[in-house]
């Protein structure tokens, strides 16, 4: 099924005698039981006006179609979204609805903060069939807010989105990045705390303990206006001298592809085994890697943010529990999907609202059902 109207939509979900397995551009794997809905067919651009850094789309509008129009007016989608398909291997188109649904936020979080900060309203149908509209179209308007929000990360199970509002950001002048080579895990984070600690307005901090080279190397970015983006770079050279050796890279290719590299974590892809996204506080990020004995591992966000690789079908869940945080299953067999649970099990209070709130906005249960419990 795939609809082409929200109208159309509503029918389809209002007359649905069977769970439905929501579908964006299906980039990421997810594949719950049920008729395959797929809301390509809810394309393209409402609104976008430059000068109120406003942009509307209906859910199905691929990403890619977004960053191209943005570009024309030097302007960009300010969270980074990731692709994730050379990690999980997949084909397809990312949406705008799929980034939303999954509140899906790259490198640049740690400055700009995440999708759901950027949004400004929803359009979406429930689980009755029932078309909603939640939110406004500029960031003062603020009515209802609460559920703008919520509809970030709740996979589909409380309605297919078919409208979203963003406030999007100036492309900035110029980029430069300081590396550092060959630091330790513990080390690199210390490293990433101080830039991200420092008054330089750090957009990105990232390590990998096996680089493109082969080496450990740990990424600091700054973006803005060409002058601050020179000195806050050297700035951050001299807070950063002790930690090792130093270098600033400013070409923009080879900025794009780095940040590209961390961001859709290219490091995993192809090799063999599970992946895993761990979000836990910076400090114990090393920790994390040396608990699991992980096959290999790529930190982000200074070192909360930590992708692990690591032999199929374990639950490494346990092994994390003495240190808060959430692990969520990104990549497995359909036979470890079906007895891992791929995103972090709630606490029994938590557990106890969201399956209140899916009463209310599904009560059929329908919507990508046992995804999210």
């Amino acid at each position: 099924m795939r609809p082409e109207t929200e109208a159309e939509l509503a029918e389809i979900i209002k007359g649905a005698a069977a769970p439905l397995s929501i579908r964006g551009g299906n980039t990421r794997g997810m594949a719950p039981e049920g008729d395959v809905l797929e809301t390509g067919g809810l394309s393209g651009v409402e609104l976008y006006e430059p000068g109120a850094l406003t942009l509307v789309v209906k859910a199905g509008t691929p990403v890619a179609e977004v960053e191209a129009l943005l570009a024309t007016e030097g302007q960009r989608l300010p969270f980074e979204p990731m692709d994730h398909r050379a990690l999980l291997g997949t084909t397809g188109v990312p949406t705008m609805g799929g980034v939303v649904a999954a509140n899906i936020s790259g490198p640049r979080r740690v400055q700009a903060g995440a999708c759901r900060d950027y949004l400004l309203g929803v359009r979406f149908v429930d689980g009755n069939g029932v078309a909603l509209k939640n939110g406004g179209r500029v960031m003062k308007n603020v009515t209802g807010y609460d559920l703008v929000k919520l509809m970030a990360g709740s996979y589909g199970t409380l309605g297919v989105l078919t409208e979203v509002s963003f406030k999007v950001l100036p492309q900035p002048e110029a980029a430069a990045c300081v590396l550092i080579e060959g630091l330790s895990d513990d080390v690199a984070v210390q490293a990433m705390s101080a830039a991200l600690g420092s008054p330089f307005d750090v957009t990105g901090a990232a390590h990998a303990p096996v680089g493109v080279d082969g080496a450990p190397v740990t990424m600091i970015r700054v973006e803005g206006f060409e002058g601050s983006v020179a000195y806050r770079a050297e700035q951050l050279k001299s807070l950063l001298g002790g930690f090792g050796d130093l270098s600033v890279e400013t070409a923009p290719e080879r900025l794009a592809a780095g940040w590209k590299w961390i961001r859709d974590v290219e490091a995993f892809a192809g090799q063999e085994g599970d992946v895993w996204r761990i979000s836990v506080k910076p400090s114990d990020g090393p920790k994390v890697a040396a608990a699991l004995d992980a096959k290999a591992v790529v930190y982000d966000w200074g070192g909360g943010l930590v992708w692990v690789l690591m032999p199929a079908g374990r639950d490494i869940r346990s092994a994390l529990s003495d240190m808060g945080g959430h692990a969520s299953l990104v990549r497995a067999s359909s036979e470890t999907k079906a007895r891992v649970a791929m995103l972090q099990p709630e606490p029994a209070p938590v557990a106890a609202l969201s399956k209140g709130i899916r009463q209310k906005y599904d009560p059929r249960g329908i919507l990508n059902a046992g995804l999210m419990g």
